[in-house]
């Protein structure tokens, strides 16, 4: 029985999304969305020249069309990015557009992501020298647009242009590592790319915290820059925590502790730079470390539960109070006001708590998917077992039996007519033969070497019952003289003449081993209606001895798993004359329907 397949929910179908499409293609289109929002309020707000802010739009498309080009064209995407970069430059500069900041200078966050991703794939495809000269023509592109959207140069401040250098060199070293570690080297390289691989895996499992955290660092950015390089510290903190929180799932009770401690530092510096009342710390904490502290709380819980997350989350706690007290938005000092403290108190648990919740539902939702793989990999082991046990019992032990019959009467006729020990002999060899040919195809089906498009067990299958049949009942290996009426049609379905073969062998085998002085057997092979009928019968009596080679009693277990995965009926039990009969039923539309 396979697994229900799970349900389509809005975040199933946005995860497949992020995993067609990709990261990168998704950033940049959020970046795309939000400086199209951004602009168009500007554009229409009371400040300066109605539609003026319009004027950005041309160049923040262009630059995005050239970062998905360098998906295909890395090297030429890359020049006409930088080429994008300085015209669209001289053209705000000309016309005198508002520009706006985001992590660099009069630079749109769109222009930045899509900056960024030029840089990665040209140094990661390109030829090395290729690759240095494109990656240096998007740098001059990059400089160019830094300072060239500046109305004058006094308009630039000496810290401005400082943060905004350290920041381009951060943005350039963020994609060149990973691309130039991802290059092909040959097999060398393949422990980096396996290393590049997991930590995309982590990014695309968790884009819904990545995109709050890109969010929050984008208004962190801003704030950084109005404070003249006194929040970079802060900054540097944050950046590092979202990095924590991102890679939290590998081992998340560490990154607790480490987010704990970055928290601490950040805590412990802001009062010595004069932040606590302009930058953007609701709580005495920034918003992008509360992000990333909830995003590692969610990923603890959801790997080690609460009862063994508690204490890791109690450091936590404590760390995130320290800085509520310490770094609130009072000048003067501590903040001491119980009614703020209580307010501060309840958004505090009421994020824990939603924090906690979330990673606990996760855990939840990996159990059941954990118990639904592990039972439909048991149900298809028990289902291949079960199927192999079969084909083992009907076909092997049909020609083992046909050894065991033809050895015994060559044993009894050697002395009295040495030709019929002769002819024994040859059945032997010939029955011997075609066991180890089933064996073969046994062994050769788990394997899996079976040839492409085969289904299990499709070299034993029948094409023509009929004459299979014929074929069994004349080897004669079961050792009792056999006679046959079939009637059978020519597009008989191709599961159910396998398993009549197999029913009708496993039925002579049981009479050559049971019947005792059984002098014939009878075979029924027909359609009646909508179902195949098969009869064997024999004239043998109830056995006084234990058949040579023992029993192992599954080979009516076996005829009953058969049937009933056709949906037929078996009979099976002594007959009205003394001998064993054995009846099937197998409707010829379940062949259709299983196979």
């Amino acid at each position: 029985m396979t697994a229900a397949p799970p349900p389509k929910t809005l975040y199933t179908r946005v995860a497949a999304l992020v995993r067609r499409v990709g990261v990168p293609v998704v950033v940049l289109f959020a970046a795309l969305l939000f400086d199209v929002v951004f602009t168009t309020q500007a554009a229409l707000d009371e400040h300066g020249p109605l539609f003026i802010d319009f004027g950005l739009l041309p160049g923040i498309f262009a630059t995005a069309g050239c970062a998905l080009w360098a998906q295909k064209r890395a090297a030429v995407a890359g020049v006409a990015g930088a080429g994008v970069l300085v015209f669209s430059t001289l053209f705000i500069h000309a016309l005198h557009l508002p520009a706006y900041s985001s992590v660099l200078p009069k630079v749109t966050i769109t222009e930045v992501v899509a900056g960024v991703l030029m840089v990665y794939y040209v140094a990661r495809r390109a030829r090395a020298g290729v690759a240095l000269c494109v990656v240096s023509s998007l740098v001059v592109g990059g400089l160019v647009a830094v300072f060239g959207r500046y109305a004058g140069v006094n308009d630039i401040d000496g810290g401005t242009a400082t943060q905004g250098l350290l920041f381009g060199l951060l943005l350039l070293a963020g994609p060149l590592v990973p691309a130039i570690a991802s290059r092909d080297r040959g097999p060398r390289a393949d422990p980096r790319v396996r290393r590049l691989r997991r930590v995309n895996e982590l990014a695309v499992g968790q884009w819904p915290l990545i995109g709050l955290l890109g969010f929050a660092l984008l208004f962190e950015f801003g704030y950084t820059y109005s404070s003249n390089a006194r929040g970079f510290p802060i900054l540097l903190c944050s950046l590092v925590a979202a990095v924590i929180s991102v890679l939290s799932p590998r081992r998340p009770a560490d990154a607790l502790l480490g987010m704990a401690g970055t928290m601490l530092v950040s805590t412990v510096v802001t009062p010595f730079l004069n932040l606590r009342y302009d930058y953007p710390m609701p709580g005495g904490v920034p918003a992008v470390q509360v992000i990333a502290a909830m995003g590692v709380i969610v990923n603890l819980t959801r790997a080690r539960g609460l009862s063994q997350s508690w204490p890791r989350i109690g450091v936590l706690s404590a760390v995130v109070a320290l800085g509520a007290i310490v770094n609130s938005d009072r000048p003067t000092g501590l903040e001491t006001n119980p009614q703020t403290l209580s307010i501060l108190a309840f958004a505090a648990a009421l994020l824990l708590g939603i924090s906690i919740a979330v990673g606990l539902m996760l855990r939840s939702r990996d159990a059941e998917r954990t118990t639904a793989v592990q039972s439909a990999v048991t149900d298809a082991q028990t289902a291949e077992r079960m199927a192999l046990a079969r084909e083992l019992h009907d076909v092997v032990a049909h020609h083992v039996t046909g050894i065991v019959v033809q050895a015994q009467a060559a044993r009894l006729m050697a002395e009295r007519n040495p030709q019929v020990a002769v002819e024994a002999m040859g059945r032997i060899e010939n029955a011997g033969v075609e066991a180890l040919a089933a064996m073969r195809r046994l062994v050769r089906s788990m394997r899996g070497d079976a040839p492409a498009g085969s289904s299990e067990f499709s070299e034993q299958a029948t094409t023509d019952l009929g004459a299979d049949l014929r074929k069994l009942v004349e080897s004669a290996n079961h050792g009792v003289p056999t006679s046959m009426h079939l009637d059978l049609p020519p597009d008989l379905p191709h599961e159910v003449g396998r398993s009549a073969l197999r029913l009708v062998q496993e039925s002579l085998t049981n009479v050559g081993k049971h019947a005792s002085d059984a002098t014939e057997a009878f075979v029924v092979a027909e359609v009646s209606g909508h179902e195949l009928h098969l009869r064997v019968t024999d004239d043998g009596r109830e056995p006084t001895r234990r058949p040579a080679g023992g029993s192992g009693g599954y080979g009516l277990v076996g005829m009953r798993e058969r049937v009933a995965l056709l949906k037929g009926r078996l009979s099976a039990g002594r007959g009205p004359d003394g001998g064993w009969r054995v009846e099937a039923w197998l409707p010829l539309a379940a062949g259709e329907g299983d196979e």
